[in-house]
Protein backbone atom coordinates (compact mmCIF):
# COMPACT_ATOMS: atom_id res chain seq x y z
CA UNK A 1 0.00 0.00 0.00
CA UNK A 2 1.22 3.68 -0.75
CA UNK A 3 1.19 6.22 1.32
CA UNK A 4 -1.40 7.91 -0.40
CA UNK A 5 -3.83 4.75 -0.49
CA UNK A 6 -3.24 4.90 3.04
CA UNK A 7 -4.15 8.61 3.33
CA UNK A 8 -7.20 7.73 1.22
CA UNK A 9 -8.14 5.02 4.16
CA UNK A 10 -7.57 7.56 6.46
CA UNK A 11 -9.65 10.52 4.89
CA UNK A 12 -12.03 7.93 4.44
CA UNK A 13 -12.79 7.05 7.81
CA UNK A 14 -12.25 10.62 8.86
CA UNK A 15 -15.18 11.61 6.67
CA UNK A 16 -17.35 8.64 6.70
CA UNK A 17 -20.00 10.48 8.93
CA UNK A 18 -19.54 13.75 7.96
CA UNK A 19 -23.21 15.44 6.84
CA UNK A 20 -21.35 18.96 6.50
CA UNK A 21 -19.02 19.52 3.05
CA UNK A 22 -17.13 22.48 4.79
CA UNK A 23 -16.43 19.61 7.36
CA UNK A 24 -15.44 17.12 5.09
CA UNK A 25 -12.55 20.11 3.28
CA UNK A 26 -11.66 20.83 6.34
CA UNK A 27 -10.67 18.03 7.62
CA UNK A 28 -8.82 16.55 4.04
CA UNK A 29 -7.08 19.68 4.45
CA UNK A 30 -5.74 19.12 7.28
CA UNK A 31 -4.86 15.52 6.41
CA UNK A 32 -3.00 16.96 3.70
CA UNK A 33 -0.95 19.67 5.56
CA UNK A 34 -0.04 17.12 7.89
CA UNK A 35 0.99 14.04 5.18
CA UNK A 36 2.87 16.46 2.98
CA UNK A 37 6.72 18.14 3.22
CA UNK A 38 7.82 20.85 1.97
CA UNK A 39 4.41 22.69 1.36
CA UNK A 40 3.54 26.32 2.03
CA UNK A 41 -0.58 25.98 1.94
CA UNK A 42 -3.44 23.24 1.21
CA UNK A 43 -6.68 23.81 0.59
CA UNK A 44 -10.04 24.03 -0.82
CA UNK A 45 -11.59 27.22 -3.52
CA UNK A 46 -15.64 26.28 -3.82
CA UNK A 47 -17.46 27.25 -6.99
CA UNK A 48 -19.84 29.83 -6.31
CA UNK A 49 -21.68 31.77 -8.98
CA UNK A 50 -18.99 31.30 -11.48
CA UNK A 51 -15.84 32.52 -9.42
CA UNK A 52 -13.75 30.43 -6.90
CA UNK A 53 -14.27 31.12 -3.92
CA UNK A 54 -11.86 30.51 -0.62
CA UNK A 55 -12.66 27.17 1.45
CA UNK A 56 -11.19 25.53 4.73
CA UNK A 57 -7.45 25.28 4.39
CA UNK A 58 -3.91 25.22 6.46
CA UNK A 59 -1.70 27.67 5.90
CA UNK A 60 -1.17 31.54 5.30
CA UNK A 61 -4.22 33.83 4.27
CA UNK A 62 -4.81 33.53 0.88
CA UNK A 63 -6.54 35.16 -2.03
CA UNK A 64 -10.04 34.96 -1.23
CA UNK A 65 -11.57 34.81 -5.18
CA UNK A 66 -10.40 33.76 -8.38
CA UNK A 67 -12.51 33.82 -11.47
CA UNK A 68 -12.53 30.68 -13.50
CA UNK A 69 -9.32 30.52 -16.21
CA UNK A 70 -7.46 32.84 -14.13
CA UNK A 71 -4.11 31.86 -12.39
CA UNK A 72 -3.30 28.05 -11.68
CA UNK A 73 -6.60 27.26 -10.37
CA UNK A 74 -8.67 29.25 -13.26
CA UNK A 75 -6.79 27.17 -15.76
CA UNK A 76 -7.53 24.10 -13.57
CA UNK A 77 -11.63 24.80 -13.64
CA UNK A 78 -11.68 25.83 -17.27
CA UNK A 79 -10.27 22.90 -18.56
CA UNK A 80 -11.46 20.51 -16.07
CA UNK A 81 -8.34 19.00 -15.70
CA UNK A 82 -4.74 18.66 -12.87
CA UNK A 83 -2.75 21.58 -13.30
CA UNK A 84 1.09 20.53 -11.90
CA UNK A 85 2.76 23.37 -12.09
CA UNK A 86 6.84 23.00 -11.57
CA UNK A 87 7.57 26.16 -11.54
CA UNK A 88 4.81 29.35 -11.14
CA UNK A 89 7.12 31.84 -11.91
CA UNK A 90 6.73 30.67 -15.47
CA UNK A 91 3.06 30.01 -15.12
CA UNK A 92 1.37 32.72 -17.73
CA UNK A 93 -0.94 34.75 -15.54
CA UNK A 94 -0.18 32.97 -12.06
CA UNK A 95 -1.33 34.26 -9.13
CA UNK A 96 0.69 35.57 -6.03
CA UNK A 97 -1.03 35.08 -2.90
CA UNK A 98 2.22 33.58 -0.98
CA UNK A 99 5.31 35.11 -2.70
CA UNK A 100 7.33 32.06 -1.33
CA UNK A 101 5.47 29.95 -3.41
CA UNK A 102 7.52 28.19 -6.39
CA UNK A 103 5.44 25.18 -7.39
CA UNK A 104 2.07 24.36 -7.59
CA UNK A 105 -0.28 21.33 -7.41
CA UNK A 106 -4.37 22.22 -8.65
CA UNK A 107 -6.94 19.34 -8.28
CA UNK A 108 -10.58 19.96 -9.75
CA UNK A 109 -12.85 18.98 -7.52
CA UNK A 110 -16.59 17.39 -8.63
CA UNK A 111 -19.96 16.98 -7.08
CA UNK A 112 -23.51 16.27 -8.64
CA UNK A 113 -21.86 16.02 -12.07
CA UNK A 114 -20.17 19.62 -12.25
CA UNK A 115 -17.09 21.32 -10.66
CA UNK A 116 -17.73 21.68 -7.01
CA UNK A 117 -14.11 23.50 -6.57
CA UNK A 118 -10.22 22.79 -6.75
CA UNK A 119 -7.54 20.87 -4.46
CA UNK A 120 -4.94 23.26 -3.77
CA UNK A 121 -1.25 22.75 -2.44
CA UNK A 122 1.70 25.18 -3.22
CA UNK A 123 5.15 24.34 -2.00
CA UNK A 124 8.42 26.71 -1.69
CA UNK A 125 10.18 24.54 -3.50
CA UNK A 126 10.19 24.02 -7.61
CA UNK A 127 9.31 20.89 -8.61
CA UNK A 128 8.05 19.94 -5.61
CA UNK A 129 5.49 17.87 -6.95
CA UNK A 130 5.54 14.77 -8.86
CA UNK A 131 3.23 12.53 -11.10
CA UNK A 132 3.28 10.01 -8.29
CA UNK A 133 2.12 12.77 -5.88
CA UNK A 134 -0.52 13.90 -9.28
CA UNK A 135 -2.16 10.40 -8.96
CA UNK A 136 -2.21 10.17 -5.27
CA UNK A 137 -4.02 13.30 -4.71
CA UNK A 138 -6.04 12.86 -7.68
CA UNK A 139 -7.25 9.60 -5.18
CA UNK A 140 -7.37 11.71 -2.35
CA UNK A 141 -10.03 13.92 -4.51
CA UNK A 142 -11.84 10.60 -5.49
CA UNK A 143 -12.35 10.00 -1.76
CA UNK A 144 -13.97 13.22 -1.74
CA UNK A 145 -15.85 13.38 -4.91
CA UNK A 146 -17.49 10.11 -3.69
CA UNK A 147 -18.62 11.64 -0.12
CA UNK A 148 -19.51 15.16 -1.57
CA UNK A 149 -21.95 13.26 -4.17
CA UNK A 150 -23.54 11.55 -0.80
CA UNK A 151 -24.24 15.10 1.19
CA UNK A 152 -24.75 17.26 -1.28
Amino acid sequence: MTDYELKAKQLEALIEDTGWDISVLANASALIWEALGDINWAGFYIMKKGTLELGPFQGKTACVSIRSGKGVCGTAVAEDKTQLVPDVHQFPGHIACDSASNSEIVIPLHAGGRIYGVLDIDSPLKARFSEDDRAGLELLTSVLEKRLDEIL
